[in-house]
């Protein structure tokens, strides 16, 4: 009779062991945490043939991870990296669920691509409403606000308020989370003010109106009237702006989400980090630029009191791409259409041509955005009002996403470097050892 393994020892045999390396790296986490699961009872190890190292169940493995969430290993740069299906960047395009985000825009409204990028479902004509109370109570809100306030001021008031109103803001189901994020973003233009001299436009205008939110905004903005040419232009820029990977207004609501905050309260988030002057309020700087190029007749000495002083030249050069930012191209393709604007889109070429004689830096999406403002006779923050409108439902999209994963994922570590204790009591009017340390 032939000699048979028993059958747990055939179950052995077939069952896939994992080194502490490869345990390590399927966890997401350093090997010395492995040991740490091994002495919490949460993973059982076994002496490698020959007593070296220890091996380890790969079913068991995988049970933890899906008990605990993989945590994705940081890459050597130390940068955050966080898995996600919504926007790639990659040889100097960028793609909304794998489909060129500049073809995007030039073919669907910012609504249809919003409902896509959240959905996955092209809904032809979709038009975003406001409802009636969120509305009332937002234009209340800003309308309290000093008459100075900026327009990010007002869309945190707006995002507050709105919030207030929809006592079923906590219920973070796929459908309910949808439903607020089609009423918040007509909500938040509904609720700014109208540009002095522009004709007001009625709340249920925008719903029916072939350019749908870009036609309502569009009053919000400046007092031209609109033609077909400029909310087409108007249109594009908020669609290609609605995502861009993980920015860092981006990230923030992420973390928000990851927190499970409603979605009102992630929109905040964004809106928080987007008020910074390196990231939403680029594009002001930028028409800035362009207004006084316009103004000297000449980009030449605009850019040279730009480098004389130390200051980058607004509108140019972005991390992510080595050519012109793809969403430059897209707007200033677009803004081409409109006979107003070529003053502007001259002097933004100028400005290119004239940098490009110190350093090769190309055109990105706030220069753009700078042309459609000085050319419809908008304000420097126009381009920030535009942005932080068509993020929002980027900003959504991500915490679709981060709702589907481990809550309270990111939980980095401090570094501490104050003084070590145990410190005495301090006296009255005693300054800390380390007071002249950054808090």
């Amino acid at each position: 009779m032939t000699d048979q393994a028993a059958p747990d020892d055939r179950a052995d045999a077939r069952a896939e062991r994992l080194t502490t390396r490869e345990t390590a790296e399927r966890l997401g986490v350093k090997p010395e945490t492995v040991y740490a699961y091994v002495s919490r009872g949460q993973l059982n190890s076994r002496r490698a043939p020959g007593g070296r190292g220890s091996t380890f169940d790969a079913a068991e493995v995988d049970a933890l991870v899906r008990r605990t969430g993989r945590r994705e290993p940081s890459p050597a740069g130390g940068d955050l990296v966080f898995r996600t299906g919504i926007t790639l960047i990659e040889t100097d395009r960028y793609y909304f669920r794998g489909v060129d985000a500049t073809e995007l825009t030039t073919h669907y409204s910012y609504e249809e691509i919003a409902e896509w990028l959240w959905t996955g479902e092209l809904r032809p004509g979709i038009r975003f409403t406001a409802p009636a109370e969120a509305l009332a109570a937002a234009r209340r809100s800003v309308g309290a606000l000093p008459a100075h306030s900026g327009s990010t001021d007002r869309l945190r008031v707006a995002v507050v308020a709105a919030a207030a109103a929809d006592p079923l803001r906590f219920d973070l189901s796929r459908e309910a989370v949808l439903g607020s994020a089609r009423s918040l973003i007509p909500t938040l233009v509904g609720a700014l003010p109208t540009a002095v001299g522009a004709p007001a436009t009625a709340d249920g205008e925008a719903a029916s109106h072939p350019s749908g939110l870009a036609h309502h905004l569009w009053p919000k903005l400046t007092a031209r009237p609109a033609d077909a040419p400029s909310l087409a232009a108007l249109d594009t820029a908020l669609g290609l702006l609605i995502d861009h990977d993980l920015a860092a207004s981006t990230l923030a609501a992420r973390v928000a989400a990851s927190a499970r905050a409603h979605p009102y309260a992630v929109v905040s988030a964004g809106l928080g980090v987007l008020e910074g002057p390196l990231h939403g309020a680029a594009s002001s700087l930028a028409h800035r630029m362009l207004t006084e190029v316009l103004e000297r007749g000449s980009a030449t000495p605009v850019v040279a009191d730009h480098l004389r002083t130390g200051r980058q030249v607004p509108g140019l050069g972005h991390r992510l791409y080595t050519a012109e930012d793809p969403r430059a191209r897209t707007l200033f393709a677009r803004l081409a259409e409109v006979p107003q604007a070529a003053p502007a889109l001259a002097a933004a070429r100028d400005v290119v041509t004239t940098t490009a004689r110190h350093t090769p830096l190309h055109a990105n999406i706030d220069l753009a955005l700078a042309v459609l403002s000085v050319a419809s006779g908008m304000s420097a923050e126009a381009g920030e009002t535009v942005f932080a409108v068509s993020r929002t439902a980027g900003w959504i999209a991500h915490a679709l996403e981060e709702y589907g994963e481990r809550p309270l994922r990111m939980r980095p570590s401090g570094q501490y470097v104050g003084p070590r204790p145990p410190q005495s009591l301090p006296a009255p009017g005693q300054a800390s050892t380390h007071g002249d340390r950054p808090q």
